[in-house]
């Protein structure tokens, strides 16, 4: 191997296959007898739009920091959802806390209709033709751990009949979920 000056090297570039969108950036105050101590909490949504999401919080003092921490734990907690043309394959509800979200597919060119971080979750993951609604609180990790959990529940045509050892024909149901 060739001895190279460090400054000679190419800098290495990070491929990352993965958008990111800042749902939450905000800075809290804990004051103590010492006075106020800031520290900056961060929600972030990552994902490459062919079925792979996730989400992360970070803490720190400093917000850069924070983001970073985010986007780590974003991309450790990164979960595949099926998609069918654009949509999901069936109604399904996802529920967290006093929070629940009902995803619904929609027809081919809708687009996203969807709110708060909902509508972010579901266009990083894919999406293109979904509808949802949101209801109880409106916290926005908890919509987001809703829709999360509405998604790890989704199930194709196929995989049903894997599971029970049949025919897509044989449980009533069409190729790709339909």
């Amino acid at each position: 191997m060739a001895n190279i000056k460090r400054e000679d090297r190419k800098p290495r570039v990070e491929r990352d296959a993965f958008e990111r969108y800042v749902v939450e950036s905000k800075n809290v105050v804990k004051v103590t007898e010492g006075g106020r101590q800031r520290r900056a909490s961060v929600l972030v949504l990552v994902g490459d739009k062919k079925g792979k999401i996730g989400y992360g919080l970070g803490k720190s003092k400093d917000k850069a920091i924070a983001n970073e921490k985010a986007v780590n734990t974003a991309k450790k907690n990164l979960i595949n959802v099926p998609i069918v043309d654009g949509t999901v394959p069936h109604d399904v509800v996802g529920k967290h806390n006093s929070t629940r979200v009902l995803i619904m597919p929609a027809k081919k060119g809708n687009g996203i209709i969807a709110g708060s971080a909902t509508r972010y979750l579901l266009s990083l993951a894919g999406y293109t033709d979904v509808s949802a609604k949101i209801h109880g609180s409106n916290n926005k990790l908890n919509i987001i751990l809703a829709t999360l959990d509405g998604l790890k529940s989704l199930r194709t045509a196929e995989e049903i009949a894997a599971l029970r050892g049949k025919t897509v024909e044989e449980i009533g149901g069409t190729p790709n979920g339909k």
